[in-house]
Parts: structure tokens; C-alpha cells; sequence
């Protein structure tokens, strides 16, 4: 990928060339001198060299040529018939030019007057057209044509890494839309019987509604928040149930120190506290307590909601209850949506009754800029 995004740089991409036909002008006047050193009137080697070095820099003033060509005709399907037909035509030309530069510059420069020029060495010139120019060519060509497919990959990679985070986050907003309905209904429903009731209840509910409402705009666009922040959410939520329950809902919240900097999911807790009163307080007409935990352990951070409600019968499935209702159903999708199976939510039965919602993720602090300071773990009674 390194070379890609070096090869695209202009001036690095010259320098490469350079560095490139230098070595191949180096490497011919090895072998050319290797060769006549072995003969009765060897060449200077000095000569050889200037040579082909020229040669070699002919081929790099070339190459962008070559690579123009390369991207203006590409071999492409729709095209490669016509395309392939200018690719044979020019490496013919320029196999043919550079290998009479070539002779010319050896005989300007190497040739020693007193040697025949044979037509065996004719033809064998006129082969080697074939034999180093078109070779040359064709092998720039794909060298060329290897980069512009490897750097197609890596955009397409990007662009399908993209596409794929933009579905997911707009799947997520799509769940969590669901989720703010759903909740607003039932809200809506019980001020809609506390008006019959208890018009300054209904008017206190209608309150902490606009409040709830108004912190949760302000994070519409967020996925995660700090915990602590959606400790407050939690919080302006009970205080709205806690008017349609009076003294029949307790709920205590106990949240370690070093779990507060914890992103979680917006409004992730919200459903899960929600289902705990609907199965827990509401069908029942004495108080009921609700507790929450959460903590640190081992890399994740671990949050418990448990009721005192009656709990998942005894042949109860708890796989079959998350998919109950919009609420943990939603939960459910969006933790697998953000974390894949890196989380774990499940149901069970509390040692003294009940039911408890367990919710592990991996533990991922919010960054040190917006995290509220506090030292102390947040333990109160709503």
C-alpha cells in the first residue's frame, strides 16, 4: 500500500524511475564489458559505460510516454481489442527507435573503426528489437497495470469498509428510532390517565418528559455515550415513572468509580429498566424495587438490572423472552449490530427472586476531554 501511495507522488515516482534505469544502465554496461573483456581488442570500460547509461536514461524519459499509454488504452474488456493493437504498435516503435539509438550511440561512442560491420551483426540488431525493446515494454506495461489494479483494490476495500460502516449506523439509527416511539407512547398513555386522576402529576410527567426529550436531542446523532450520561438519561426516565407509580417503585442505582468513563450505547439501558417495570411493578399492586450495577471485570464493563418481580417461569426461555416486544428485541439487535458477538445479554432468575438482565460489552473509556470528573461511585435511591 506504501509503494501505491508512493508510486501516485510525482516527484517520488521520478526519483524511482531514476533509480530504476540507473541500475538497469549499470547491470548492461556489467554484462557488455564482461563480454568484450573476454575478446583479443577489448573496450574501454569507460565507453561501455557512457553508453549504456545513455541507454538506460533514453528508457527514462520514455516511461512516462509508456505509462501514458498504459492508462489512456487500457486493456480493458470492452476495448482490449483495439487497445492491444496500439499496445503492439508502439512497443514495436519504440523497441525499434531505441535499439538504433542504440548502435548509433555505440558506434559514436565504443565502435573501433578497424572492426568490420558484418551482416550477421545486422540482423542480429534488427533481432534484438524483438528481444529487449518489446520485452521492456510489455513488462513496464504490467508493472503499470499491477499498481492500477492493486490501488482499484485497496479503494474499493475502503469504499465497501465505508459503505459497510454507514449501513450499520444507519441501521442503529433505525433502531434506536424505534425504541423513542415506543417509549413516547407509553408515556403519552399514562399522562393521558393521570389527567383523569391527578392533573398536577400529569402536568410534573409532561415536564420531566420535555426534559428527557431535550437530552436526548442532544445526543440524536451520538451511537455511544459515557456512562455516567446515560446514568442521567436513566434517571429522567424513573423520575417519569415514578409518577405513574408512586410509592409502589423503588429503584436503587449503584455504579462503581471506574466504570462512569464507559461508552455505551445511547439510551441502551432505557428498554432494559423499562421491561423490568412492566413485568416487575406493574402487574402487581405492591412496591417493588428495581437495582442497578455496574462495574468494571476483566475488560468489560458489566452492568446487572434485576427486579423483584416474579421472574422467568421454570421451564422459561430466556433467548425467547429478548425477542418480546420492541424494547429487548431492539437492545438485543443493536448490541450485536455494534458489538458482534463480543457482548453477552441475558436473563435469569435472582438468587432471592426475580429477574436479572445481565449486559457485558468491552470496556471502552470515554475519551479524558469529556469525561465528568468524579471519584466517588454513584449510589442513590429513586
Amino acid at each position: 500500500m506504501k509503494l501505491v501511495m508512493i508510486w501516485r507522488d510525482r516527484w517520488y515516482r521520478w526519483g524511482l524511475i531514476f533509480i530504476i534505469w540507473t541500475l538497469f544502465g549499470l547491470f548492461l554496461a556489467s554484462q557488455m564489458y564482461m563480454d568484450y573483456s573476454r575478446s583479443d581488442r577489448p573496450f574501454k570500460w569507460h565507453k561501455i559505460l557512457l553508453l549504456e547509461m545513455c541507454y538506460g536514461y533514453i528508457w527514462a524519459l520514455l516511461t512516462p510516454l509508456m505509462l501514458w499509454l498504459a492508462r489512456k488504452f487500457p486493456i480493458e474488456r470492452n476495448r482490449w481489442r483495439e487497445s492491444l493493437a496500439i499496445h503492439i504498435l508502439a512497443s514495436l516503435f519504440i523497441g525499434f527507435t531505441t535499439r538504433l539509438m542504440h548502435d548509433l550511440m555505440f558506434y559514436f561512442f565504443v565502435y573501433d573503426g578497424d572492426r568490420p560491420i558484418t551482416l550477421v551483426r545486422v540482423l542480429q540488431n534488427i533481432y534484438l528489437i524483438f528481444d529487449y525493446g518489446m520485452l521492456i515494454y510489455w513488462v513496464i506495461l504490467l508493472i503499470n497495470y499491477s499498481f492500477d489494479y492493486y490501488r482499484r483494490y485497496q479503494e474499493g476495500e475502503v469504499k465497501a469498509s465505508r459503505l459497510e460502516t454507514q449501513l450499520a449506523q444507519a441501521e442503529l439509527q433505525a433502531l434506536k428510532m424505534q425504541l423513542q416511539p415506543h417509549f413516547l407512547f407509553n408515556t403519552l398513555h399514562s399522562i393521558s390517565a393521570l389527567l383523569h386522576k391527578d392533573v398536577n402529576a400529569a402536568d410534573t410527567m409532561i415536564a420531566r418528559l420535555g426534559d428527557f426529550l431535550r437530552l436526548t436531542l442532544e445526543n440524536a446523532g451520538t451511537q455511544e455515550v459515557s456512562l455516567q450520561e446515560e446514568i442521567e438519561f436513566l434517571r429522567c426516565y424513573l423520575e417519569i415513572e415514578r409518577m405513574r407509580f408512586r410509592d409502589r417503585l423503588t429503584v436503587h442505582i449503584n455504579i462503581a468509580p471506574d466504570a462512569l468513563a464507559a461508552r455505551v450505547p445511547n439510551l441502551i439501558l432505557q428498554p432494559i429498566v423499562e421491561n423490568a417495570i412492566r413485568h416487575g411493578i406493574a402487574p402487581r399492586s405492591k412496591p417493588g424495587r428495581i437495582e442497578i450495577y455496574a462495574r468494571r471485570q476483566d475488560g468489560l464493563l458489566q452492568v446487572q438490572v434485576t427486579d423483584d418481580g416474579p421472574g422467568l417461569p421454570v421451564n422459561g426461555n430466556s433467548k425467547g423472552k429478548l425477542k418480546e416486544g420492541v424494547g429487548l428485541a431492539n437492545t438485543q439487535a443493536r448490541l450485536q449490530q455494534i458489538y458482534g458477538k463480543s457482548h453477552r445479554l441475558d436473563l435469569s432468575n435472582a438468587p432471592l427472586g426475580g429477574l436479572t438482565v445481565t449486559l457485558e460489552i468491552p470496556f471502552k473509556e470515554e475519551p479524558a476531554d469529556r469525561r465528568i470528573q468524579s471519584t466517588q461511585p454513584i449510589a442513590t435511591h429513586v
